[in-house]
């Protein structure tokens, strides 16, 4: 029940309120609950912050258009062009410190992005890898849903598993790795040992 809670939840950085429409609004669309205007409106942000991302993927900055910024934030200078994307990863730089080199301006301006597009964009870019590795974390753990644990498997033998683990996993004899690992008590490190034990 604890994981009624964002808070609380797996993979909580995927769970974001800034995406909680794109995460839902198709669902609720198909369960009747979210209107047409509502899911075309969702997918129009999405596209645009996408296309943001994009251009910040791609745009390069000079040295002498960008270390004026980096040395107002004391932020290291950059000795050669360099991505738009890299260099508002730091945690220093802002929209509006990126918005003064002119190509990011021109552009932003000309697709006439709204502020919560821009938000979506900005979060997407500053916690990409923190995202990117809870996004494999979950892809992992639902490629574990298909690993079964054989019936009435006694944890107890595996001695390198926190006494917790051992003692819960035995009560609740969970039937495949994937619910093995969402009991509270059972850490990564206890599915891992689980993993090598099974021989996996």
């Amino acid at each position: 029940p604890y994981r009624m809670f964002t808070s609380r939840a797996e993979y909580r950085t995927l769970l974001r309120q800034d995406n909680a429409d794109i995460r839902l609004t198709q669902k609720g669309f198909d369960l009747g609950i979210a209107s047409e205007k509502r899911l075309i409106r969702m997918r129009q942000k999405l596209q645009k912050s996408e296309t943001l991302i994009s251009f910040f993927r791609k745009q390069s900055v000079k040295p002498e258009v960008a270390n004026p910024v980096l040395e107002q934030k004391e932020s290291a200078a950059i000795r050669q062009s360099d991505k738009v994307f890299k260099i508002f990863s730091r945690p220093n730089i802002t929209m509006e410190d990126v918005l003064q080199f002119p190509d990011v301006k021109d552009f932003v301006d000309k697709e006439q992005f709204d502020d919560e597009t821009i938000e979506q964009a900005e979060i997407q870019i500053k916690y990409a890898g923190y995202i990117n590795k809870e996004k494999n974390n979950a892809d992992k753990l639902t490629r574990l849903e298909y690993v079964k644990i054989p019936q009435d498997f006694n944890y107890s033998q595996i001695k390198s598993m926190s006494l917790e683990a051992r003692e819960k996993l035995n009560a609740v004899q969970p039937k495949t790795v994937a619910q093995a690992s969402r009991i509270s008590g059972v850490s990564p490190n206890d599915i891992s040992v689980l993993l090598v034990y099974m021989g996996r």
